[in-house]
């Protein structure tokens, strides 16, 4: 009887593990993110936990949209309430894929898993005079351009070259 509690146990345990996996098209911001970041570290940095703490915070910094959002979700800017970069930045230390690091970030905090990016708009297919406001000014913000309403109009009634 407590051999079969025993295996009862393993296959619960087994049964969570794949409960918690991360599904397909989950945490893509968390997992990208990460991936970029990881990509812009060199191998000095890469074995000590400290310097990759630092190393996030000035990523963070030039982050936008998403990217920002997941960096005040980890504590990577100024303004976070909390900071969780020690869950970051240890597995990263040890080589951790970005997949399971993102499983134990959703552990600590779900809504980092929440994130997704917003479709792009295809530019060349797309009627701008049919787009919402909400969808000019994204485009305008990912271009890092700051403009008022009317000149939004303007750019968009302009003639065609």
């Amino acid at each position: 009887m407590y051999k079969l509690g025993v295996f009862q146990l393993l296959f619960l345990a087994a049964i969570t593990q794949v409960a918690l996996a991360l599904r397909d098209g989950e945490c893509e911001v968390c997992i990208k993110t990460v991936e970029k970041f990881a990509a812009t570290l060199s191998d000095d940095v890469k074995s000590n936990p400290k310097s990759i703490e630092a190393e996030f915070r000035k990523f963070c910094k030039v982050s936008k949209n998403k990217e920002n959002r997941f960096c005040y979700y980890l504590g990577g800017l100024e303004e976070s309430a909390t900071g969780i970069l020690g869950e970051l930045s240890k597995p990263l230390s040890w080589s951790m894929p970005a997949d399971k690091i993102c499983e134990k970030l959703k552990k600590k905090d779900a809504q980092i898993c929440d994130l997704r990016f917003d479709k792009q708009i295809d530019l060349k297919n797309v009627d701008l005079k049919k787009l919402k406001v909400r969808d000019l000014k994204k485009i305008l913000n990912d271009w890092d351009e700051n403009c008022k309403l009317a000149e939004v109009y303007r750019l968009i009634n302009r003639p065609s070259m």
